[in-house]
Parts: structure tokens; sequence; C-alpha cells
């Protein structure tokens, strides 16, 4: 094991996958992981960035109510078709990709920590005989995961739920940050540092239940589908697991998620006491005010994003690891001819065997057979 200070969880996902490859075999655990995971997490989140502002919208409303300014009147409910129009109406198209940098920063930092350690934790604990992993261990990976995830992305989540709800109030009364930079800068300097860290109990512990869910039951889906022959391995199947994952994903998150979002956007004025105390407090003044159906506003959005995001996210990683896979069997066949150029013109009847190629390494090239490698490198690459 590695020692690590323990601050450095919060900032970066590397000495996380540190520990955890310390003692792994290197040809198996790798960065690869992390960057396969952010990019299909980062490539989901820019497509599904206007439904995640429009269920943030969702979820705050009838919030005045419920602390307390508006009275306790049950407050008018909007649908998501309505309210991406009275965006698009009041700011523009492109008041719908408001925080959209933050997005990405937070795909960045969350998602990549937490596609990264939920597969290197699956291969970690896949039994090498059978190649199955049990779901309880699937939902296990995904809790460490998504709860290490969430740590290191909180500080864009938060920047991402300001940006996102800023357009609901009179502009008067906007944050308008400019970045997601200038967010975080602008909150460490009027509020304090601890602010990037504001509802990070909420943040955690919805995506410790995201991660579970989510990669867990496509995981599980997926085996479902292909060990019963409904589908072939393929496009079809990815998609029908993913939108099942993000079903599910939704349904269990929602709650969470609305008073993760509240908490996240109250403004703390000093002198004056906040909105809502904790966690626990938000969700008591939402229900008392609006009904404890107020935990699933934006339900709609939310499952109208978790759909699409879920699936552009496993379609573009299995994609990425089909891409792989075809550069890791060009890389081995090009070592091959590499290696038996040295001591015949023939291509190995096994491209890739250790044992011939560690001989034939210690030969001596000629000009032919290196000529011959070459011409089949070149029909390999091209």
């Amino acid at each position: 094991m590695i020692p690590f200070p323990s601050n450095l969880l919060l900032f970066s996902p590397i000495p996380i996958f540190l520990i955890i490859t310390s003692t792994q075999n290197p040809s198996t655990m790798g960065v690869k992981s992390f960057v396969e995971g952010g990019i299909a997490s980062i490539i989901a989140g820019c497509s599904t960035h206007p439904l995640d502002l429009i269920k943030v919208r969702m979820q705050l409303q009838g919030e005045n109510h419920a602390t307390g300014r508006g009275g306790i009147t049950r407050p008018p409910r909007v649908g998501p078709i309505s309210v991406g129009m009275r965006i698009i109406r009041q700011d523009g198209f492109r008041a719908l990709y408001s925080g959209v940098s933050a997005t990405m920063l937070r795909q960045t930092l969350y998602s990549t920590t937490r596609m990264g350690l939920y597969d290197m934790l699956k291969t970690k604990w896949t039994d090498p005989n059978t190649g199955i992993i049990p779901l309880w261990q699937k939902i296990t990976a995904g809790l460490i995961a998504g709860g290490i995830g969430a740590a290191v992305g909180n500080p864009a989540d938060v920047a991402m739920v300001r940006m996102q709800a800023d357009g609901r109030v009179p502009p008067a009364e906007r944050r308008n940050y400019k970045s997601v930079f200038d967010a975080i800068s602008r909150m460490v300097k009027n509020e304090g540092i601890g602010s990037l860290w504001r509802g990070s109990s909420l943040t955690v512990n919805r995506a410790m239940l995201v991660t579970a869910s989510q990669l867990a039951s496509y995981d599980q889906m997926k085996e479902t589908i292909l060990n019963r022959g409904w589908m072939k391995d393929g496009l079809g199947t990815h998609v029908t697991a993913s939108f099942g994952a993000g079903f599910v994903a939704a349904l269990m998150t929602n709650p969470v998620d609305v008073i993760k979002t509240r908490v996240m956007n109250m403004k703390v004025v000093a002198g004056k006491a906040p909105p809502y105390t904790g966690a626990v407090d938000c969700a008591l003044k939402t229900i008392k005010a609006e009904g404890p159906m107020a935990l699933y506003n934006g339900f709609i959005p939310t499952i109208s994003r978790q759909g699409p995001f879920t699936i552009v996210l496993f379609v573009t990683l299995e994609q990425v690891l089909k891409k792989k896979g075809s550069r890791s069997r060009r890389r081995e066949a090009i070592q091959a001819l590499l290696c038996s150029s040295s001591s015949s013109f023939e291509v190995p009847p096994q491209l890739g065997e250790r044992s011939r190629r560690d001989s034939s390494m210690s030969h001596t090239h000629s000009p032919v057979s290196a000529f011959t490698s070459f011409t089949g490198i070149c029909t390999l690459i091209f």
C-alpha cells in the first residue's frame, strides 16, 4: 500500500489509481480505464446537458414555499416542455447550455474516477476461471467508485447546479458566473473553500446510488440478454441495457437529487440564517410545503436525460473498448512480425506467441527479412 495525504483524495483520481494498481498486474489495470470512461462520460454529459438543466429548474420549483417565504400553498407545476420553451423564449437557445463548462469539468473529475475505479474493481473481483462476477460485487464496486468519484467532483457539481439555476431568478439576483473556474474562484473568495463541498454528503450518497444502480444493472442486463440469447452482442443489446440501467438509476436517485440541488443552490447571506440547516431540514421543509411527491420533481426530465445519457455513455464506451481491442490485436500482430523477421522470412503460425517472440529477439535482422516484416506491417496497418 502506498501512503499518501488524505486530502489529495478530494482533488485528483491519481492517488486512488496508484493505491489500487500498486499490487495489480499492469497489463490488466491501468489508466486506460479512466480515459475510456472519461471520454464516454464527457460526450454523454454534453449531449444531454439541456435535459439536465431543465431537470434542475424543475427540482427548484416551489422552493420558496418550502423555505417559508411564500406561504404553504401548493405551487403550480410546470412540465419539462414548458420549462424548456420558457428558457428559450426568455434567454435564447444558448441558455439551454448554461453551465456546460461545469458539466465538462464534473464529468472529467467525477465520471472519469467512478468509471475507471468501477472497471478496475470489477476486473479485480472477477473469477479468473469462469469470468463471472456476482451482482452483489458489482453493486459494491459501484458504491465504492461512486462515493470516491463524488468527493473528487463535488466542486464542479456545485458550480454546475448554480450556473444551471441562475436563469430562474430576476437578472438583478443572478450570480452571473462566466465559467466554471470563475464560479469556483468566487465561491472560495466570497463563501470560503468549504462552500465547494456544500452538499457533499448528498453528492456522495447520490453518486453511490447512481453508480451502483447504473453500472451494475447495465452489466447484469447485458449479461442476461446475451446468456438467454435474446440478442447478439451489438448496438441493440447496448441500447436496451443502457435504457434499462438509466431508468433504474433515475428511480433510485431522484429524491436525493432534489435535496442535493436545493442545498447546493441556496444563498447564504452573512448575518442571516440559511434557508436550510442541512439535508434532513431541506427534506422535511420540502415534504411539509409540497408533499412527498415533491421529492420526484423533475423525474420526467431525469429519466429523459438518464436514458439518453446512459445510452450514449455505454454505447460510446463499448465502441472505445472495441477500437481498443482491434488496436491491441493489430499491435500484437505487428510485434510478432517484427520478432519473426529476425530468424526467418515467414510469419509465425501463432501471432503473439511469447516463447517464439522472446527467442527470436536475440538474432540479427537481415535486410530481406526486415523488408518482409515491413511489408507485413504495412498490410496490417493499411
